[in-house]
C-alpha cells in the first residue's frame, strides 16, 4: 500500500484538490437524507411547519396562552412580540426579527412556551389527559364560581395567579414523563392551529416548505454531482500521470541495466512489470482517490449524522461493522496468497509465448507444435485456476454483503416501528436513519469492491519497486575522467580476467594485449573460447573481474558510460535493426550526420547495391528486428551504422559471418581505407577475413594461445595451425608460412566462392 500511495504522491496539488473536493461531495451525500427526513416530518406530517414556537398568534390566542405561562415569564414573552392589527384576519402579535435572529432567545422561549403550548392544544383539542384535567378542576371548584358552559380557559381565567400557577405547575409534572418528540409534535401543532387562527394560507405555506426544500435537495444533488465528475476527471489524471511517470523510470532503470541485471530479471518479466503492473497500479490510484479516500469521509460523516438522529439504534451500525469486517478478513485470509502468485504466473504465460512467438521458423521446421502448444496450455491453464480461484471467493462478497445490507435495513425498520410507537421518534427520522446506515455500509462495501484489486495492485507495485530498487551492478564513478585528446584509440587490456556473476569459474584469464590505431586486431579461437565475451568488456557490457581495460590510457571504469561509448562503433553477433527505415537504421549513432556520410557508411559496407534496387531507396521502411530484410543486409547495415558513427574503435563481433567471400573481400578493403586511423578489433570464426590483419588473437578456453600475425602463429601457434588446417587448403597454408601475400589468397578465396556461387 505505502508503494502505491508513493507513486501518486509527486501528484500532491491534485490529491489536495480531489480531497477537499470528496469533503464537498460528502457533504451533499450526507445533508439528502436530513432534508428527506425533514419533508416527510414537516412537509408531510406537519404542513410545514417547523417553527416551536408561534411567529403569529391572535391576540385572543396569546391571552389564552399566557393562562399557563407563568407570572414571571409572561413579560418575557410578550417583549418578544409586536403587535400588528391589519396583516393577519385578527389582531396579532407578531414575534420580532431580533428575537427570531437569536437562537437563545428563540430557545428561552420554547422552554417557556413548550409546556403551555402543550396544555393550551390539549384543551382545545379535547384529549382524554386533558378532559380529566378539566372534569377534576370543575369538580374542585366552587358550584357558583363559573357557570355549566365555562370552558376550562374561561374558569382558569378567574382563578388567582398563584392557585393557577400552582395547578399549571402540576400539570406540567405529569406531562415530565412525555418523551420529547411528543412535545415538540404538540408545540408545532399548537403552532398550525394559531396560524389557522390568525387567517394564515396553510395550503400554500406547505407548497412553500415543499418546493423551498426540494430545490435545496436539488441543488445539493447537482453540486455532489458535480464534485463527483470533478473528482474522477482529475483521480483520472493523477492516475494516467502516475502510470507515464513510472513507465518513464522504469524504462530509464531497464536502460541503465547491465547483462547482470538483464540476467536476473527475464525479457519477459521486464515487460509484465512495465504493461500490466502499472496499468495495474494506475487503475488502483484512479481507484485509490474516488473511493479509498471518499469511503471513510462518508463512513464517519454517517456515522456522526446518525448520532445525531437516533443514538439509541447506534448498535445496529456496530453490528453491521464488525459483520463486514469478519467477511473481508476471511476473504483477503482466503485470496491475499493467491495474489502473490498471480503476477508471477501472468510472467510465466508472457515468457513462454514470447519464446514460442520468437522461436515460431525453428518450431515449424521440427514439427514441435504440439508440444509448444501444450507447454503454453500448461501455463495458461495455471494461471486461468488460479484466477478463478480468486475470483470464485470475491464473487461470494457480494451476496454476503447484500445479505447484511438488507438485514440491518430489516433490523432498522422493526426497532424504529416500535420506536415511532412510543413516540420516540418520527417516519421521517427513521427514514434518515436508514439512507445514514445505508451511506455507512456502502463505505465499507466499496472497500470490500476495492480489495479485489487491491493485493494484486499491491504485488504489481512490490515488483515494479523491485526493478526500481534494483542496483545496477555498472555506474559511472562519482567523479568520471576525461579520455587523453592527444591519444586516438590506442586499447590496452592489461591481465584481464573475467567470470559471470554467479559463477565459479573463470571465463577468461590473464588477458594482456595492445591494439593500436590504424591496426587491425582479430580474435579468433574455437566456439566457447570466450572471444564474444572480451569484447563485450571493451563498451562495459560487463566488468572485468581482474585486471584493467584502458582506452587512450584511462581506465575504462573510471569514465562515464556514455563517454566511453561516444568513441565505440559496435557490431553485434546477431545484427539488429530497429523499425523506421534504411537510413534512420545507418545514422542511428549520428543523427546529425550528413547524406554523403549516410551513403558513404552504406557503399563501405556493401549495401547500396541492395538499397539502390528498392523503390525507396534509403527511406525504405524496416520493419521491428529487421525481420523484412535477409541475414546478410541485415548484417551489411548494422556494419554501415557503426562506419557512420565515426568512432575511434571498431568492435565486428563475428559481423561477417552472413556475407558471401566476395562482399566479404570487397568490404574488408573498403573498410580498411575508411579505418586507416581507427582501432579495429573483429571477432572472426574464418581465417580468410582475418588473414591481412596486423595482430591476431588466438584465444583457447578463455586462454591466449597465441599473438602474432597470419604466418607468425602458422609457425608457433598449434590451435591456430588447427583452424587453418580445417578452413585453408595445403596451397594456402604452404603460402601462409612462406610469408606470400595474404591480401591473394584472400582474393583468391573470393573468387574461388564467385565461380562456385
Amino acid at each position: 500500500m505505502k508503494n502505491l500511495f508513493k507513486y501518486a504522491a509527486a501528484q500532491w496539488k491534485s490529491m489536495l484538490a480531489i480531497i477537499i473536493i470528496l469533503f464537498v461531495q460528502a457533504y451533499c451525500d450526507l445533508s439528502l437524507p436530513a432534508y428527506t427526513s425533514d419533508i416527510v416530518n414537516v412537509g408531510i406530517q406537519q404542513g410545514g411547519i417547523e417553527d416551536q414556537i408561534p411567529e403569529v398568534i391572535s391576540v385572543e390566542e396569546m391571552n389564552r396562552l399566557l393562562l399557563f405561562v407563568p407570572q414571571e415569564d409572561q413579560q418575557t414573552v410578550l417583549e418578544a412580540y409586536d403587535t400588528d392589527d391589519s396583516s393577519y384576519a385578527k389582531e396579532a402579535y407578531v414575534l420580532k426579527d431580533s428575537v427570531s435572529d437569536d437562537e437563545n432567545e428563540v430557545e428561552s422561549l420554547k422552554d417557556i412556551l413548550q409546556g403551555p403550548m402543550m396544555l393550551a392544544s390539549g384543551f382545545e383539542s379535547g384529549s382524554d389527559m386533558t378532559k380529566q384535567i378539566e372534569d377534576q378542576i370543575k369538580a374542585n371548584l366552587p358550584s357558583q364560581t363559573a357557570g355549566e358552559d365555562a370552558d376550562i380557559f374561561e374558569i382558569m381565567g378567574m382563578m388567582p395567579h398563584e392557585q393557577r400557577e400552582a395547578l399549571v405547575e402540576e400539570m406540567e409534572n405529569q406531562m415530565d414523563e412525555l418523551p420529547d418528540s411528543i412535545l415538540e409534535q404538540a408545540a408545532v401543532s399548537y403552532v398550525r392551529s394559531a396560524y389557522e387562527d390568525a387567517g394564515m394560507d396553510m395550503d400554500q405555506m406547505q407548497t412553500h416548505y415543499l418546493l423551498t426544500t426540494g430545490g435545496k435537495m436539488a441543488a445539493l444533488a447537482f453540486l455532489g454531482m458535480a464534485a463527483s465528475v470533478a473528482v474522477g476527471f482529475l483521480a483520472s489524471r493523477v492516475g494516467a500521470s502516475t502510470g507515464r511517470n513510472l513507465r518513464s523510470r522504469v524504462f530509464r532503470k531497464v536502460v541503465d541495466f547491465s547483462n547482470n541485471e538483464f540476467d536476473h530479471f527475464s525479457t519477459a518479466s521486464l515487460i509484465t512489470r512495465s504493461t500490466n503492473d502499472i496499468q495495474q497500479i494506475q487503475l488502483l490510484t484512479v481507484m485509490l482517490l474516488r473511493i479509498v479516500l471518499y469511503a471513510p469521509i462518508l463512513a464517519i460523516g454517517g456515522i456522526f449524522q446518525v448520532f445525531q438522529t437516533n443514538v439509541s439504534m447506534s448498535w445496529i451500525i456496530a453490528l453491521a461493522v464488525v459483520l463486514i469486517a469478519l467477511v473481508i478478513l476471511v476473504l483477503f485470509l482466503v485470496a491475499m496468497p493467491k495474489f502473490k502468485i498471480l503476477q508471477t504466473l501472468v510472467d510465466k504465460v508472457n515468457l513462454v509465448m514470447r519464446e514460442i512467438l520468437t522461436g515460431l521458423p525453428v518450431i515449424r521446421a521440427f514439427s514441435t507444435e504440439k508440444h509448444e502448444e501444450e507447454r503454453f496450455d500448461a501455463a495458461n491453464r495455471e494461471l486461468t485456476k488460479t484466477n478463478l480461484f480468486v475470483n470464485r471467493a470475491m464473487t461470494f462478497m457480494m451476496p454476503v454483503m447484500m445479505l447484511v445490507m438488507n438485514g440491518v435495513s430489516v433490523l432498522i425498520m422493526w426497532t424504529g416501528a416500535h420506536g415511532i410507537d412510543d413516540g420516540q421518534m418520527q417516519v421521517g427520522d427513521m427514514m434518515a436513519f436508514i439512507q445514514y446506515t445505508m451511506q455507512i455500509i456502502m463505505g465499507f462495501l466499496m472497500l470490500c469492491m476495492l480489495s479485489i484489486m487491491l493485493p494484486r495492485a499491491a504485488v504489481a507495485a512490490d515488483r515494479v519497486e523491485e526493478v526500481m530498487q534494483s542496483k545496477t551492478v555498472i555506474r559511472d564513478p562519482e567523479q568520471p575522467k576525461s579520455f587523453d585528446s592527444g591519444r586516438k584509440g590506442m586499447l590496452r587490456f592489461d591481465h584481464v580476467s573475467f567470470r559471470y556473476p554467479g559463477a565459479e569459474e573463470n571465463v577468461l584469464h590473464d588477458i594482456t594485449f595492445t591494439a593500436k590505431p590504424g591496426q587491425t586486431t582479430a580474435i579468433i579461437g574455437s566456439t566457447g573460447s570466450g572471444k564474444s565475451t572480451l569484447v563485450n568488456l571493451i563498451p562495459r557490457f560487463y566488468d572485468v573481474t581482474e585486471g584493467s581495460i584502458t582506452l587512450d590510457g584511462t581506465d575504462i571504469r573510471e569514465v562515464s558510460q556514455h563517454d566511453l561509448r561516444e568513441r565505440l562503433g559496435y557490431v553485434p553477433q546477431k545484427g539488429l535493426l530497429f523499425s523506421g527505415n534504411i537510413a534512420s537504421n545507418i545514422m542511428f549513432g549520428n543523427p546529425d550526420g550528413s547524406e554523403e556520410e549516410m551513403v558513404e557508411a552504406a557503399e563501405i559496407a556493401q549495401a547500396t547495391e541492395f538499397i539502390e534496387t528498392k523503390p525507396e531507396r534509403y527511406e525504405s521502411h524496416i520493419a521491428q528486428g529487421g525481420s523484412n530484410v535477409s541475414g546478410g543486409q541485415k548484417q551489411r547495415l548494422s556494419i554501415a551504422r557503426a562506419i557512420a558513427k565515426h568512432p575511434e574503435v571498431f568492435i565486428f563481433d563475428d559481423s561477417f559471418s552472413a556475407l558471401d567471400f566476395k562482399t566479404d573481400v570487397t568490404l574488408r578493403k573498403a573498410l580498411k581505407k575508411r579505418t586507416k586511423d581507427s582501432t579495429v578489433l573483429i571477432v572472426a570464426q574464418r581465417i580468410s577475413t582475418i588473414l591481412n590483419a596486423e595482430q591476431i588473437i588466438v584465444l583457447d578456453e578463455g586462454r591466449i594461445a597465441g599473438i602474432g600475425t597470419h604466418s607468425e602463429l602458422l609457425e608457433n601457434c598449434e590451435v591456430y595451425q588447427q583452424i587453418a588446417a580445417s578452413q585453408l587448403s595445403e596451397s594456402e597454408l604452404n603460402a601462409g608460412r612462406t610469408g606470400k601475400d595474404a591480401g591473394k589468397s584472400g582474393g583468391a578465396d573470393g573468387k574461388e566462392a564467385e565461380e562456385h556461387a
